[in-house]
C-alpha cells in the first residue's frame, strides 16, 4: 500500500469534499481517503498494483474537481479570479444597495426613481448572475454530474429561480421582483470566499515557516572539490560542508570538526548545543560556530524536519468527533432545501391557487437557504474575532478552537520564548579575584567579537556597567571551550572551567562560564533564559481558574525545573523533542483533557496543531 497527500482544486464546500472522498473511494485499488475542504487536501492510501495517481486525478476530474500540481500558482491565479470576479460583481450591486438605503431615507428623490428601475435592475442583475455567477452553474453541474449537490446547487437554482421569476414579471407587467437578491447573494457569497481564501492563506503560514528553515542549496565534497549543489540533489553518504552562520541542509552524522548549533527548532533551547565527530545534525538547524563536515543519512521526506512538516499537515487535515455530524447534515442539507421548496410551492398553490404567489414562497425559501451566512457570517466572525484575538497576542487555530476555548482544563507551556524571553541573560556575577569595575571592562572587551549567545549575553552585562569598552586584540573562539583575547595589556579567557562556584550555578540550571585573567580565576559569569515579568501572574490565573499548568520542554530536567519554580509550575516534562510533545499533547487528551497549547516557534508547530486549542 502506498499513501500520498495531494492537493484538489475546485472544492467550494464541505459538500464538495465529501464528494471528491467518495468518488476516489469508488476507484479499484484504493483503499482508504480522507479529503479535507479547510487545507483543500486529500490523504490517499491505495494498491500500487491495481491504480495509480493518474487514474485517482480521473476519477477526481470526473467528479467535478482537479488535482492541482503547482499549488502556489494555482492558489494565485484562483484568488486573482476570484477578487476580480467580487470587485466586478459588487460594482453592479452598489446600485441595489443604494436604493434600498434611498428607499427609507429619500423614496420621493430621482435617484432612488433611477436606481429603483425594474428594467435597469434587469440589466444590472443579468451581468452579475451570467457575467460572474456562472462558475456557480458550472459547480452546480458537475456537482450533480458526479452524483451529489454542493452549495453551488442551492446558488445557482436559488438565484436562476429569483432571476426567472422576476423576468417574467418584468416581461408580463408584473410589480413584484427579486433582481437586488440575485446580485446580492452572488456578491455576499464571493466576498465570504475571499475571507476564506486568507484564513487558509494564513492556516499554511505554519507549514511555509518550517519549510523555509531548511536552506536550499548546500556546498558538498565530491572528490576533494568544493561544489554548490540544490539541498534536493543530496543524497544519503554525500559529505556536505557547513560553514559558520549556515543552515544545515540535511539529517546527518558529523565526520569532521566541531560546532555550536542552534536547535531551538527541534528542542526549543535557545543555548546552542555543541557537537562534534560522531553526533548528529538535523535539517533546519543553524551553525553558530566553526565550520564541520558530515555525513547524509536522511534526505527529502527522511529528516526531522520533513517529519515535522508532515506531523502539522496530518493534524491540519484531521477531524475532530463533530465534524462527522458536520459531514451528515451536509450531504442532506441541498435535497432537504429543495424538497422544503418544493412542498412550499404545492402547499401555497393549494391553498390559494395562486401562481404567482406560491411561486414568490418557493423562491424564497431558495433565496433564504442561499449560503451567505455559511459563506459569509462564520468566515467574517472568524475574521473579527482573530484579529482581536491577534492584537492582544493570541493566535486562533481554526474554528473549533472558539468551540472548546470555553471546556479548557489543561494549559501545556513550551519554555523558551513562552514563559521565558527566548534568549540567555546574565543572572549573576561573582568576583573571585580581582577589581569589579575592571573585570567587567575586560569581559565586556573580550566578549566584543564573540558570536555565542552566552558570550553577547555576557558583553551586554559588562558593557552596560562600564564606563567605556576597551579594544580587545588576538581575539580566538574556540568552540565547546570559550574565547581568549588581549586587552589593557592582559590576557582574558572566559569559557568552560573546572570551577566550585561555577558547578554551583549550573545546578541551579543556569549556564555558568569562569573569567580568567593571566591565568588565575578573576570571574564567574552565570546566564539563563530569563523568565518573563508576567509569566508567574499568568500561570497563578490559570490554576486558580482550576486549570492544570504544564511545561514541556526540550531543555534538560535541571534548567526546566529552574524556571517552572519560579513561574509555579508543579509539572514539568522535560528533554522532549517536537514530536514528543504531540506525544505529550494525546496522552493528556486521552486521558480527558482538553487540552491548550501555548508555544512560539516552529519547533512547537507540531503540537500546536495537535492540540484542541493552540
Amino acid at each position: 500500500m502506498k499513501e500520498v497527500d495531494v492537493k484538489i482544486g475546485g472544492m467550494h464546500c464541505v459538500m464538495c469534499a465529501n464528494a471528491v472522498c467518495r468518488a476516489v473511494k469508488k476507484t479499484n485499488g484504493v483503499s482508504g481517503a480522507d479529503v479535507s475542504y479547510a487545507s483543500e487536501s486529500a490523504h490517499i492510501v491505495y494498491d500500487e498494483n491495481k491504480t495509480d495517481i493518474k487514474n485517482i486525478a480521473k476519477a477526481v476530474k470526473k467528479a467535478g474537481y482537479s488535482v492541482i500540481e503547482d499549488e502556489s500558482k494555482y492558489k494565485k491565479r484562483a484568488f486573482k479570479i476570484l477578487m476580480a470576479s467580487f470587485v466586478f460583481s459588487a460594482v453592479l450591486t452598489l446600485p441595489f444597495l443604494i436604493s434600498m438605503i434611498l428607499m427609507l431615507a429619500a423614496p420621493q428623490s430621482a435617484a432612488f426613481m433611477l436606481l429603483h428601475d425594474a428594467r435597469l435592475q434587469f440589466v444590472l442583475a443579468t451581468l452579475v448572475e451570467f457575467g460572474v455567477g456562472w462558475r456557480f452553474f458550472r459547480g452546480a453541474f458537475d456537482s450533480i454530474r458526479g452524483k451529489s449537490a454542493n452549495m453551488d446547487v442551492l446558488v445557482s437554482l436559488g438565484t436562476l429561480s429569483a432571476y426567472i421569476y422576476s423576468t417574467y414579471n418584468l416581461f408580463s407587467g408584473g410589480k413584484t421582483f427579486y433582481f437586488e437578491a440575485c446580485a446580492m447573494v452572488i456578491t455576499l457569497v464571493f466576498l465570504g470566499k475571499i475571507f476564506e481564501a486568507k484564513a487558509k492563506s494564513r492556516a499554511d503560514s505554519a507549514v511555509d515557516s518550517l519549510l523555509r528553515l531548511q536552506p536550499k542549496r548546500a556546498t558538498v565534497i565530491k572528490d576533494g572539490v568544493e561544489v554548490s549543489v540544490s539541498t534536493k540533489d543530496i543524497r544519503p553518504g554525500d559529505t556536505v560542508l557547513v560553514r559558520p552562520s549556515e543552515g544545515v541542509a540535511v539529517d546527518g552524522v558529523i565526520a569532521g570538526g566541531c560546532s555550536a548549533i542552534d536547535e531551538s527548532m527541534l528542542t526549543g533551547e535557545s543555548i546552542p548545543v555543541t557537537k562534534g565527530e560522531g553526533d548528529s545534525v538535523f535539517a533546519g538547524t543553524v551553525n553558530r560556530q566553526g565550520a564541520f563536515t558530515f555525513r547524509a543519512t536522511e534526505t527529502g521526506s527522511g529528516t526531522m524536519l520533513s517529519s515535522i512538516v508532515k506531523m502539522v499537515r496530518t493534524a491540519q487535515q484531521s477531524k475532530p468527533p463533530i465534524q462527522d455530524l458536520v459531514d451528515k447534515v451536509a450531504n442532506v442539507f441541498v435535497p432537504a432545501i429543495l424538497g422544503i421548496a418544493a412542498v412550499t410551492f404545492i402547499a401555497v398553490m393549494l391553498t390559494s391557487h395562486n401562481m404567482p404567489t406560491a411561486v414568490s414562497r418557493a423562491v424564497a425559501v431558495l433565496v433564504v437557504a442561499c449560503p451567505c451566512s455559511l459563506g459569509l457570517a462564520t468566515p467574517t466572525a472568524l475574521m473579527v474575532g482573530t484579529g482581536m484575538a491577534a492584537s492582544g497576542g493570541i493566535l486562533i487555530k481554526d474554528a473549533g478552537a472558539l468551540q472548546y476555548a470555553s471546556k479548557i482544563n489543561t494549559v501545556i507551556l513550551d519554555k523558551t520564548g513562552t514563559v521565558t524571553k527566548g534568549e540567555p541573560q546574565v543572572t549573576d556575577f561573582k568576583v573571585l579575584s580581582g577589581d569589579e569595575s575592571e573585570l567587567l571592562r575586560l569581559a565586556a572587551a573580550t566578549e566584543s567579537l564573540s558570536e555565542h549567545p552566552v558570550g553577547r549575553a555576557v558583553y551586554s552585562f559588562a558593557a552596560e556597567k562600564s564606563a567605556s569598552v576597551p579594544p580587545a586584540e588576538n581575539f580566538t573562539a574556540k568552540t565547546g571551550s570559550g574565547v581568549t583575547a588581549n586587552a589593557e595589556g592582559k590576557s582574558v579567557y572566559i569559557g568552560k572551567l573546572q570551577n566550585e562556584t561555577a558547578s554551583e550555578f549550573e545546578r541551579e540550571g543556569k549556564t555558568a562560564v569562569v573569567m580568567t585573567v593571566d591565568g588565575v580565576p578573576s570571574a564567574v559569569f552565570a546566564a539563563a533564559d530569563a523568565i518573563k515579568e508576567d509569566s508567574a501572574e499568568a500561570v497563578q490565573k490559570l490554576v486558580s481558574s482550576g486549570v492544570n499548568v504544564v511545561m514541556v520542554t526540550g531543555d534538560n530536567e535541571a534548567t526546566a525545573r529552574a524556571v517552572a519554580e519560579k513561574a509555579g509550575i508543579k509539572e514539568v516534562v522535560a528533554g522532549v523533542l517536537p514530536g514528543g510533545k504531540q506525544e505529550q499533547i494525546e496522552r493528556f487528551k486521552k486521558s480527558g483533557g482538553v487540552v491548550a497549547m501555548v508555544g512560539d516557534g516552529a519547533n512547537d508547530a507540531p503540537a500546536l496543531a495537535a492540540a484542541d486549542i493552540g
